[in-house]
């Protein structure tokens, strides 16, 4: 299938008389096309945008929860998110993907569409939002590894030192939180990490083959089925109350982490690569520790700045390593 979001052009091949001088081409374009260093800029920029809007997800799932069940949350928030997508892929008339992507659509919707978000949202009934932003900064070295072994793709040593050392800040931090001792969300959020992590890889490798947001979509749309039945069942069983905060939090849910997020996020690890992208996601669970002090009041925990400046540390050093 071709790439939409690639632009196509022709050049027009003008023709001359033996020994006259060469005429320009009519129609050819008078800028150059962009460089490697802006296509890679752009793409960081992307992975940048997904992982900010990333770091909204679990303070919009606090808030969801303060007046849906968590299946009602993770049931809606995809319907709604499919909504969009089904009908943007309706309206622009997108062709149904080739055979061969289909596995890899039903990766990403087992993993992004509904097991992450599954296992999350269970999870933040018993952890606190900053406790669980630290536990999933595991996501980029999951993400990393499951590429490795997908794809092929031979990360260097320098990097894999900068991505365990960060994975390590991380996992220090969260043992430090909760006393040492993980606990039953802690058990449902590195299963999210695993799923989530497949679900990142295939959708990283599919923008390859046709634009980001057509991959999420897809995705969304495959999983309708489901999570339609689903809607249905949780809001027959679980208690809903309508407030601003769930109904906010619902909406951010759908569309800007299910989807939009997704989207930037896609086509930006299709840009860059999936392993250097998965390493912007160090920088998520910190800017997730201060959406939960700003719209939360969650208290920031004391060693979160020094796990910022190293985590940071950690990023520029896989950046900038081949």
């Amino acid at each position: 299938m071709r790439d939409n979001d690639s632009a196509t052009g022709t050049a027009t091949i003008a023709v001359s008389a033996p020994g006259a001088p060469a005429a320009a081409a009519p129609d050819a374009p008078e800028t150059a096309p962009p460089a490697r260093g802006a296509l890679v800029g752009r793409g960081a920029l992307l992975a940048a945008l997904g992982v900010a809007a990333f770091s909204l997800t679990f303070p919009a799932t606090a808030w969801a929860l303060e007046g849906m069940g968590p299946w009602t949350v993770v049931m809606l928030r995809s319907v709604l998110a499919a909504t969009l997508a089904g009908g943007a892929l309706a309206v622009l008339r997108v062709r149904v993907p080739e055979r061969r992507h289909w596995a890899g659509i039903a990766v990403v919707a087992g993993g992004v569409v509904l097991g992450f978000p599954l296992l999350t949202t269970l999870a933040l009934q018993t952890s606190t939002t900053s406790h669980a932003a630290v536990v999933v900064g595991l996501l980029p070295l999951t993400t990393a590894a499951c590429s490795a072994v997908r794809t092929g793709a031979r990360p260097s040593r320098t990097f894999w030192g900068a991505s365990l050392v960060g994975a390590a800040v991380v996992i220090g931090f969260a043992v430090q939180q909760s006393g040492g001792t993980p606990g039953r969300g802690d058990l449902l959020l590195f299963a999210a990490l695993l799923v989530c992590a497949a679900g990142y890889t295939e959708g990283g490798r599919l923008a390859r083959h046709m634009p980001g947001w057509q991959v999420i979509g897809w995705a969304l749309v495959l999983a309708l089925p489901v999570t339609v039945a689903g809607a249905a069942l949780a809001l027959s069983s679980e208690p809903l109350h309508l407030t601003a905060h769930s109904v906010g939090g619902l909406l951010w849910l759908a569309f800007g982490s299910q989807f939009l997020g997704l989207v930037a996020w896609y086509r930006g690890m299709a840009a860059i690569g999936i392993s250097k992208a998965s390493q912007l996601q160090l920088a998520q669970p910190l800017l997730t520790l201060v959406w939960s002090v700003l719209l939360l009041g969650e208290r920031l925990p004391p060693a979160a700045p020094a796990a910022a400046l190293a985590v940071l540390v950690c990023i520029a050093v896989t950046q900038r390593s081949r």
